[in-house]
């Protein structure tokens, strides 16, 4: 037989049953959809989150406190204080591969003016903080290095900040003095807008002060510092940079060749890689079990078709009468498996981009369609449809003419 007439017989075949064909692919629709909705959402994560980590700036390097340990139980990164205003000035003076480098001090706070009052975080920077973290200023100007050598009571605020304090993101409060923890503080320029990272942290809700003065006037005049923000001459001198850096603070700590790091270095590619080594754990966990939608689907599949054998045992047995051979008769069904996971696998194709759409639009996730994901589902349906389609052809196949004839 002509595989245009084994495509015929299969439609009438398919097309004689409207409602039970629909619901033996309603599986690999929901299974396909979920699939393609699954990895959408799980790559759309994957590149929000290498977004918001290269908004922490170019080619950026950051250098925490090191772990305590006590009676053999180890605290975390950043439990005690090793980092010193010294380290920061001695990376500036001889780390020849960093260009930018800043001590960063932050604390909650409530700050204060007129009538309203905010709680926020303050963060006591050197100006190199804004060049490193790609920060502009909209309204007014940024604070100098007199202004850091002095504690100068002076700020950059945030929009969040500006929108609680005086109503409206759209004033420009420079000029004006707000209590930041009780201390009179005149704000000089207002950051542009950086809205949330992939956390949910609102970026704008910040203010930024001169390091010294976070220092002095509201860390007590400790000379510890919370964590170093640097950043390289180049991305390709990032990991020449860190070992530059890593050295220097060694020797500055006097640690012995056995010694083990008090501090912490990191760069964005440490953190894009752990962050993008969990979200492709969860889209591979999403995905495998959104697949198993698909293989229900293969299994309904299977028992229709064994359904349908039944169903059409003289049917098989007039054709193989007549001179149909039983590979005749095994691509028929074969083509009528694969027809239904086709279909089903196109529909669901176009349900789960909707459903991608939905979700993006209406709850907020970042999705992205990439086309593998779309070839990957389109051709994990139709194999599906051979692997399950394959046992009841085989067996309409395998059919004796003669019983089939006698069989009612």
């Amino acid at each position: 037989m002509r595989v245009s007439n084994l495509l015929k017989v299969a439609y009438r075949s398919l097309n004689r049953n409207k409602l039970r064909t629909f619901l033996t692919m309603l599986g690999i629709i929901i299974g396909v959809a979920s699939v393609i909705a699954m990895l959408a959402i799980g790559e759309g994560s994957n590149q929000n989150i290498k977004a918001s980590i290269a908004s922490l700036g170019t080619n950026t390097i950051m250098v925490f406190p090191g772990s305590n340990s006590q009676g053999g139980v180890r605290g975390g990164a950043s439990s005690i204080q090793t980092i010193k205003l010294e380290d920061v000035d001695a990376i500036s003076s001889h780390c020849d591969l960093v260009n930018h480098v800043s001590p960063v001090d932050q604390k909650r706070v409530q700050v204060i003016y007129g009538s309203q009052n905010w709680n926020t975080m303050v963060m006591g920077v050197r100006n190199d903080y804004l060049t490193i973290r790609s920060l502009t200023i909209s309204k007014g100007s940024c604070f100098t290095p007199a202004d850091d050598r002095a504690a100068a009571k002076v700020c950059l605020v945030g929009l969040t900040v500006v929108t609680n304090l005086f109503g409206d993101e759209n004033v420009d409060p420079s000029g004006q003095i707000i209590r930041v923890n009780s201390i009179p503080t005149k704000i000089i320029g207002v950051l542009s807008k950086m809205g949330q990272n992939t956390f949910g942290q609102d970026q704008d809700d910040i203010i930024i002060v001169p390091f010294s003065t976070v220092q002095k006037r509201m860390m007590s005049s400790s000379t510890y510092v919370n964590s170093i923000l640097a950043s390289a001459v180049s991305e390709d001198q990032i990991a020449d940079a860190t070992d530059e850096i890593s050295s220097l603070l060694r020797q500055n700590h006097k640690l012995a060749p056995s010694d083990e790091n008090d501090f912490t270095v990191r760069t964005q590619s440490d953190i894009s890689n752990i962050f993008g080594s969990i979200s492709k754990v969860m889209t591979i966990l999403l995905a495998s079990i959104a697949s198993i939608s698909l293989v229900v689907g293969g299994i309904g599949i299977m028992n229709i078709m064994l359904v349908s054998v039944t169903e059409r045992t003289r049917e098989i047995g007039i054709r193989m009468a007549i001179g149909a051979k039983g590979r005749d008769v095994l691509i028929q069904f074969m083509i009528e498996s694969i027809v239904i996971s086709f279909l089903g696998g196109l529909i669901g194709i176009i349900l789960g981009i909707v459903v991608s759409e939905v979700v993006a639009k209406f709850g907020g996730w970042p999705t992205v369609i990439t086309p593998s994901s779309i070839v990957l589902s389109f051709i994990f349906s139709a194999a599906i449809g051979l692997f399950f389609g394959w046992y009841p052809a085989r067996k309409a196949a395998a059919l004796n003419p003669i019983d089939a004839l006698r069989y009612e």
